[in-house]
């Protein structure tokens, strides 16, 4: 960060009319220039001072912005006074969205490199998940997930054959196939555990022998209550938050 576009950027967040205070319309434009790939993870902000006199704003508005920022998770404070663009990813657990969507909003680019895909019966497990028989096809999609070819997660996809008839004409996003199929679930229902990750997890996601794996379970619902999906996404723990919004 420190280059006439990302400068750009935020004097035009705070150029926007509304009844936000100004260090919201900071945060604001922060997040957005993190989200346009203007600001990359890692990479160290600009002083209080320097925002000062590029933004022309007082530093007891840039402080309250970084300040919320670091509260939020957007930005970390290192050793030396420096603040850098966090490297930890959030997911949250409000919204059903795609591992390539939840990238995307981030400003990273995602990936997928295939260990996997093809078709056979379902194991007792994944019948009972998909609620099929065991004379019914499925179709098992194992990926490894990346975010600017960086590996973030290990994924194991299985869908009734039904739906996906060549699993060789998905891409990179299995939501961007079922949605120009007509099969992109409206609901779905997630669990959430931890375990240490195994030998062949640790190679594939490049992790030291003690990492642990965030694992997320999630079944799929088509608008009829058809059973979709059902994914298994074994995220790296050391750069992987969930978030979970509570209201009363």
């Amino acid at each position: 960060m420190g280059d006439q576009t990302t400068f750009d950027l935020l004097k035009q967040a705070l150029a926007i009319e509304s009844n936000e205070p100004l260090y919201r319309k900071l945060e604001d434009g922060i997040k957005a220039a993190i989200g346009a790939a203007q600001i990359r993870h890692g990479a160290v902000i600009p002083s209080e001072r320097m925002l000062c006199e590029a933004l022309n704003i007082s530093r007891v508005t840039v402080r309250k912005a970084i300040d919320g920022l670091v509260s939020d998770g957007f930005l970390d404070r290192r050793q030396g006074a420096k603040t850098v663009v966090s490297s930890r990813l959030e997911k949250s657990l409000a919204t059903m969205t795609s591992f390539s969507e939840d990238m995307r909003s981030r400003g990273l680019e995602p990936g997928c490199r295939w260990i996997s895909r093809d078709i056979s019966r379902p194991s007792p497990a994944e019948m009972m998940a998909l609620g099929i028989s065991g004379s019914e096809k499925i179709v098992r999609l194992r990926r490894l997930r990346t975010a600017d070819n960086v590996p973030i997660a290990i994924e194991t996809a299985t869908l009734p054959a039904r739906f996906v008839p060549d699993p060789h004409s998905i891409q990179d996003s299995l939501y961007e196939y079922l949605e120009a199929n007509g099969a992109l679930p409206v609901r779905a229902l997630q669990r959430m555990q931890a375990k240490p990750a195994s030998e062949e997890e640790r190679r594939l996601l490049g992790t030291p022998e003690d990492a642990s794996l965030l694992i997320m379970e999630r079944r799929c619902f088509l608008a009829d209550g058809q059973i979709v999906e059902f994914t298994q996404t074994k995220y790296r723990g050391d750069v992987y938050d969930f978030v979970i919004e509570l209201m009363r």
